[in-house]
Order: structure tokens, then sequence, then C-alpha cells
């Protein structure tokens, strides 16, 4: 079919940002075959001077081809200064479970109190309409803020910006394909800085009644590193809800202040943990199923050059035999010495000429990667 837009503002300078899409696969719900959708919107653009922030819904009972939206929450005062970059709502995710309840998490900055949290909102209509959105956990950003890229960084200065490493992944048990074996138990997963630079675990909760109550956030240990620091994370639980699998990047090492030299390396893995799960839903301890080769986050790149980047593009995915995670990969990238200087400079104001990339760094300079892995059940 072509491609159909999907409507966000009657603002010709909207921009929407970090969708999410969901099919209701449980054929037990009355809603089973309706696609679901989230994004950001923003009005002006994700920047400074934005005036409006929504998160949007959507769904299409007829395979895609028409959507029906809504506004699920409405920012109309973004701040000026580093907090426009992390106003409003955004990072969301959406589910469903097997008896056609659609769940909405996402990531919000309160404008008044300057916190950060965890929101819920949840249809039991089809998405026709939602609850009052609930925050169920208080967050805290992770990083430092890098006054150049107008971002906060958790691998080090002129690093890759982590906007949404507090935002909430989540999965359902919701016994697709059929729905006759779902345990309908919810897993959500986020990195938190509540613990200060250099200790940013990936935390875990569940729920097994339908978002009402939660689990107390655990840490997930599953990097071989004291630190733990996590960067963006993705849950997933078996149709049936006997295992979740929970695939993360981590920063190996603390946080560094300079670019250049070897020792202001920024290594970078992805990472693949899984655990069992009782039958009264408690999660057991995480055990790694594997950890990808470890590279140089220097060697990745905004298109500007001022900084790295790597995206938020970490996913995992579960049957009731194995699991598969995909994460941000930059063992393929090679630092570029000559960028690293002037990457400095910029935060020093020493004078140090712009590389040119081609003839200065080395080919596989910005080449990152999304990489994935699957990995059968350890405890059949």
């Amino acid at each position: 079919m072509p491609p159909v837009v999907i409507p966000a503002s009657l603002s010709a300078a909207a921009f929407a940002d970090k969708e999410q899409i969901w099919a209701d696969n449980a054929s037990s719900s009355p809603h089973f075959g309706n696609v679901y959708l989230c994004f950001a919107n923003f009005k002006g653009g994700p920047s400074v001077g934005s005036a409006t922030n929504a998160l949007v819904v959507a769904r299409s009972t007829d395979g895609g081809s028409s959507w029906a939206k809504q506004i699920l929450v409405k920012n109309t005062s973004s701040p000026s200064g580093i907090f426009a970059l992390i106003s409003g709502q955004s990072g969301c995710t959406i589910r469903t479970d097997s008896t056609g309840n659609v769940f909405v998490f996402w990531q919000g900055f309160d404008q008044v109190t300057k916190t950060q949290g965890i929101f819920m909102a949840k249809s039991t209509d089809g998405g026709k309409s939602y609850s009052q959105p609930r925050r169920l956990f208080t967050t805290v950003h992770t990083g430092v803020f890098d006054p150049v890229l107008g971002r906060f960084t958790m691998d080090g200065i002129a690093g890759a910006r982590d906007d949404l490493s507090n935002a909430p992944s989540a999965d359902i048990a919701n016994g697709a394909p059929a729905g006759t074996d779902a345990t309908n138990q919810i897993v959500l997963t986020w990195v938190d800085g509540k613990f200060g630079l250099n200790h940013e675990p990936v935390l875990l909760t569940t729920s097994t009644n339908g978002g009402r109550t939660w689990t107390a956030p655990r840490k997930i240990d599953g990097t071989g590193q004291p630190s733990n620091r996590g960067y963006y994370s993705a849950p997933a639980i078996s149709p049936n809800g006997s295992d979740v699998y929970v695939t993360y990047n981590a920063w190996l090492e603390p946080y560094k202040t300079s670019t250049i030299g070897a020792a202001s390396d920024r290594p970078l893995a992805g990472i693949v943990t899984h655990a069992d799960v009782a039958a009264d839903g408690t999660i057991g301890a995480f055990t790694r199923l594997g950890e990808s080769t470890p590279g140089d986050a220097r060697g990745s790149s905004q298109n500007n050059l001022v900084g790295e980047f790597l995206g938020d593009y970490v996913y995992s995915v579960a049957t009731r035999t194995f699991g598969s995670g995909v994460w941000n990969d930059v063992s393929n990238a090679a630092d570029c010495p000559a960028m690293d200087a002037w990457r400095m400079s910029l935060r020093t104001g020493t004078s140090v000429p712009r590389p040119a990339v081609q003839q200065d760094c080395p080919p596989t300079f910005g080449n990152s990667d999304i990489v994935g892995a699957s990995f059968a059940d350890p405890t059949p």
C-alpha cells in the first residue's frame, strides 16, 4: 500500500518525534488487529523557543489505511534555556494485553517542579479514550550538561546525547497469538541518574495487576563492570510470562573530561540478559547471555561533527523459546585523533582547525551500527 500520513498537528512547523507502533496481536482481544501509535509532537521543533509539546496517540482499525488521532498530554509553556530540550513528553512505548487494554508509557517533565518521571495511561475501549495520565516513578536525568551540544551526555565531554536514557520501555505477556496462556504481566525498564554520575543502573519494575501497582525498581547487573552504567534499555517478556529478557547499552568506564588520548576512550557494549519468572510473577536473578565487543564511541558523530551521536535504538523481543535484542554498536567505528582535538577545542577555546573527515580521519570514522543477536531460553 502507499504510505499514509498520520496527522500530527495543524502547525506547518510541527515536528513529530520518537514514534512507537504496536499491533494488538492476541486473538483473544476484542480489538484484535487494531494498530496503535504514539509519538511526541513539537510545534516549531524540539528546541529553545518551542511553545507547544504534545504526546499524540493514534489508532487504526483497518490495517493502517486510516487513522484516528488524539492528544493524550499537552504542554503549552516550554521554557527557554537548558530545560527546553528536556521538557514536555517524549520517549513513549505502547503495548496491549490479552483482553485488548492499551497501555502507553512515556517520559514526562514537570515544568513547575523541574522533575522528571515515568507516566502511564490506559485505554479499555480499544484506544477510543484513555485514563488520566498517572506518574508511576520519579526519575533523575543522567549525565552532565554539555553547553556546546546543548545536551546531556553520559560518556564524557563532546559525548553522545542521552536525552531519553530515563524514558521507559515496556512489554506485556499477552499470550500472542491466541492469548490463552497470557499472564498479562507488564515489565518496564529505564536508566536512572538518581544514584549519581558514574552509577547509572538499568532499573526494572513489574506489575501483575494491569498497572495498578508496581514492584520497587531493582537494578539489573549484566555488564560485568562494577559501575554498571546503563545507556538505553528495552525489556521483553515471553508471551506466556515465563521469561524476561533485557537488552541495553552499557558504558564500561566512567565519564571522561577530555576527548584526547587513549585514556579518554569511551568503551560501549551491548548487553542481553535473562531471568526466569515464577508462577506468582516474581522475576528471578538476571544472568548475562551475551555482551558485544566494546567499541570507542568517539568514533561516532553528529552530522555537524561537534559531538558523538548514538540514537536510542535499543529493542527486545521474546518468544516462548528465545529472546532477541538490538543495540547501538561502535565496534566498527574508528576514533579520529584530529576530530578529538577539534571537539575538545570547542570546549576550551583553543585554536584547532576543523578536520576534513575524508582526509584527516580513518575511513571507518562515523561507522556506528545497529547490531542484534538471538539467544535460546537457557532454562526451557
